[in-house]
């Protein structure tokens, strides 16, 4: 697409200036959401202030899994105030984060497919520079924390399970569990993804890498988490993560090298 742009130089003497501009995209924007009243309302706001400016054909959908706040009444007052942009599914029980996000792309119906947490520690307004990376050439434009912003204990963690993860599925990204990714929805024809928990990630990335699809990686900000508490840093979720690798490692890795 090109776009005539006449402008005057330092001088005063006319310029014609040719813009050539990217087509906009057609982009589902979607957020699994628990328990987050407090941010989720402003990460739904944000996202559609920035979809407008790029994109013509968009969607925004939140997947509430089973929240025990007022979530879901927020989220329904922003689709009856945006009822032509916003769309909430409502999960009864929780099903877990890696049910919210099969929700999520099960629901999407665009060409791309953007999504992150609704808690608010990603700022929507960065999808425009995993946009800026997406071409005919690209599939999936994966986000990488440039500083993880949370306490010592946690951070200590993820960077263990990180190192632990990429070595046990040889996985070649940066940032394997930086929910803050744009992918062609096309890649679910051949991915099919069955994780409940966290560990969809490693699934998602285990899986679109072995299928061949192509991937750029672009820094993102990370920000404290100024509402709720973090759903995967306790004993009890620790224990199932752990077991939940083992088995994905056996499907994945394991099995396919008898």
């Amino acid at each position: 697409m090109q776009q005539s742009c006449a402008t005057t130089n330092e001088n005063g003497y006319f310029q014609d200036r040719t813009l050539i501009m990217k087509p906009k995209m057609s982009i589902s924007a979607f957020f699994p959401a628990y328990n987050d009243a407090g941010t989720i309302p402003s990460m739904v706001i944000t996202v559609l202030l920035t979809l407008r400016e790029i994109s013509d054909d968009y969607e925004v959908i939140v997947i509430n899994d089973g929240s025990k706040d007022h979530t879901g009444a927020l989220l329904d007052e922003l689709a009856r105030t945006y009822p032509n942009e916003v769309r909430v599914v409502h999960h009864a029980k929780n099903r877990g984060y890696g049910g919210a996000l099969r929700s999520g792309f099960a629901e999407a119906r665009k060409e791309w497919i953007f999504y992150t947490d609704g808690d608010a520690q990603y700022d929507p307004r960065e999808l425009k520079n995993l946009v800026a990376l997406a071409s005919d050439d690209v599939d999936l434009v994966n986000g990488w924390k440039i500083t993880r912003q949370d306490p010592l204990h946690r951070i200590i963690i993820g960077r263990i399970y990180q190192y632990t993860v990429k070595f046990l599925f040889s996985l070649k990204l940066k940032d394997v569990d930086c929910d803050f990714r744009l992918m062609r929805r096309a890649i679910f024809d051949k991915v099919q993804l069955e994780s409940d928990s966290g560990v969809i990630c490693v699934e998602l990335m285990k899986k679109v890498q072995d299928a061949g699809f192509r991937l750029k990686e672009t820094p993102v900000n990370h920000y404290h988490r100024a509402y709720g508490k973090s759903q995967f840093f306790n004993f009890r979720r620790l224990v199932r993560v752990a077991r939940d690798l083992v088995a994905l490692w056996l499907q994945l890795v394991w099995r396919k090298r008898k």
